[in-house]
Parts: C-alpha cells; structure tokens; sequence
C-alpha cells in the first residue's frame, strides 16, 4: 500500500524558495534523506563517544578503556539511531508485528556488523599493512562503507514487498 501522506520533509521542500528543489528532491528523496541521516548519525555517534568519554574519565578509567567503551557505546546508539531514522523516513518501512519487525532490526544491525567489518579490514590492510596514508584510506573505507550500507538496507533490510 502506497503511502501518499506528506511527511516533514516532503512538507519543509513546500515552503518559500525551497519550492525551486521540490522537483529534484521529489526525484531523489531516499538518497537525500539517506545521506541526511547519515550525517545526523555521525554527529550521534561523535556526541554519544563525547559524553561516554567524558563521564568515564570523570570516574578515572584509563584511556584503553574509555576508547574501547566510548566506540562500543556510541556504535550502538548511532546504529540505533539509523536504524529508526531509515526505518520510518528513508526506505518508509512498513513491516508490523513484533517478529517481522525484530527480523528487520536484526537484519540492520548484521548489515551494519559486516560494513564494520569490512572497515576493519580496509584499515588494517590499507594502513597497516600497506602503509597508506591513515586518513585516504579511513575516507575511502567510509565511502565503501556508506555504498555497502545503502545497498544492504535497501535490497536485503528494508525491502519492499510487492
């Protein structure tokens, strides 16, 4: 069932000088909302790692663990974040009940453990092993990464059925 009701941004692209893009967000919204919330979730994560550092430095562990936890911790709440985001306004989910919707969410976070994963190994051969510089090969295992994500949640995640 196709849902024809504006949603907040189809409604903000209607106001004053933003009526030009309509068009051409109407065109590419999923990507453009992807991206948006791709962004928004990286200052999640950077904010959540901020504000878990800071507290656990408060408390005095050693910087071993406050990188390891801060990581961990803003990992889950900034996949969490991109999980609902995409769910509701980016691919517009419309799984319902409890197990559908716990097999998508499982579903997001595999995807996202496996881009992880894949990060992790551009990095370690890449920079490691291969001596490239840190961050062209941080910037090009995040492209791959953002491409990879955007494939998993659209054809395996949140796919539509017909």
């Amino acid at each position: 069932m196709e849902n024809n009701e504006k949603d907040i941004f189809d409604r903000i692209m209607g106001w004053g000088f933003l009526k030009v893009f309509e068009p051409f967000y109407k065109k590419n919204k999923e990507v453009l909302l992807y991206l948006f919330f791709g962004v928004m979730t990286t200052v999640v994560s950077f904010i959540t790692a901020g504000i878990v550092k800071a507290v656990m430095e408060r408390l005095g562990a050693g910087s071993g663990a406050v990188a390891n936890i801060s990581s961990v911790i803003s990992w889950i709440v900034s996949v969490t974040f991109a999980y609902i985001t995409n769910r509701i306004w980016v691919f517009e989910s419309n799984a319902q009940g409890k197990a559908n919707i716990a097999k998508e969410c499982a579903s997001f976070y595999g995807g996202r453990v496996f881009t992880l994963l894949v990060e992790m190994l551009i990095m370690f051969v890449g920079y490691s092993k291969l001596g490239f510089n840190f961050w062209l090969t941080k910037i090009t295992a995040n492209v791959i990464v953002i491409v990879l994500n955007y494939v998993i949640s659209k054809l395996l995640v949140f796919r539509k059925n017909k």
